[in-house]
């Protein structure tokens, strides 16, 4: 994870899946260390993204990061330019670590990470900074981590309704589809402005939107 303004590389960790709880792990300990941010914007791969049939874009590990008043955003699919600081990261980490040597471990492979990551916030020079070295530039967040997430609420004039576990919602006598990121939690409904369609808010942020014209249709035997 590297900083937007600064280069600095928060967070350069070996892991071995990329399951949801592995990365929230590190983004506990890194949020812990450094605060909280405002927005983190990622790509549309496991754990961050969820292309299917919907099209939606959000998993159970960005649903968590909302809920810590995190603004999610998303690179463009097959577009990796529209993350570029962290593409060119990736690219000079693989030339001058990855590619360099054979490792025996992943500890190994962490090890030189640590030494590498070093170097390149606190010794070397960037030209995106006007050849500053990160550190110099990198301010800590005043946000810190809670410990305990915050409760979901909505303004008195939303309409609440529940994830059923398949993503769907009941409003209005139908049935809408906002996304398996949020089963089991609230999403609050607001009138867009728009004739029948409704933009869907999980806690800050706006996920979908439902149209009254266009529901889902029914299973065969559901209620």
């Amino acid at each position: 994870m590297v900083d937007d303004h600064s280069r600095y590389a928060q967070i350069l960790k070996v892991c071995t899946n990329e399951r949801s709880d592995t990365v929230r792990t590190h983004l506990i300990d890194c949020f812990r260390r450094y605060g909280m941010p405002r927005q983190i914007n990622t790509d549309n791969g496991n754990p961050w993204g969820n292309a299917n049939a919907h099209g939606e874009s959000y998993t159970k590990l960005t649903a968590w990061l909302i809920r810590l008043g995190v603004r999610v955003s998303h690179s463009r699919p097959r577009h990796p330019q529209t993350n570029g600081k962290d593409e060119r990261f990736h690219r000079t980490l693989k030339a001058e670590v990855l590619g360099t040597r054979w490792f025996a471990t992943f500890e190994e492979v962490q090890g030189a990470f640590d030494r590498w990551r070093e170097v390149y916030n606190m010794e070397r020079p960037h030209e995106g900074i006007g050849l500053d070295v990160p550190s110099s530039r990198y301010r800590a967040s005043a946000r810190c981590y809670p410990e305990q997430l915050p409760a979901i609420e909505y303004d008195s004039t939303d309409v609440v309704r529940s994830v059923h576990s398949k993503g769907d919602i009941r409003f209005m006598g139908q049935r809408y589809y906002v996304g398996k990121a949020f089963s089991g939690y609230p999403v609050g409904l607001r009138a867009s402005g728009h004739d029948g369609v409704w933009d869907v808010f999980f806690c800050h942020e706006r996920v979908a939107t439902v149209n009254r014209r266009d529901p889902l249709a029914t299973d065969p035997g559901e209620e």
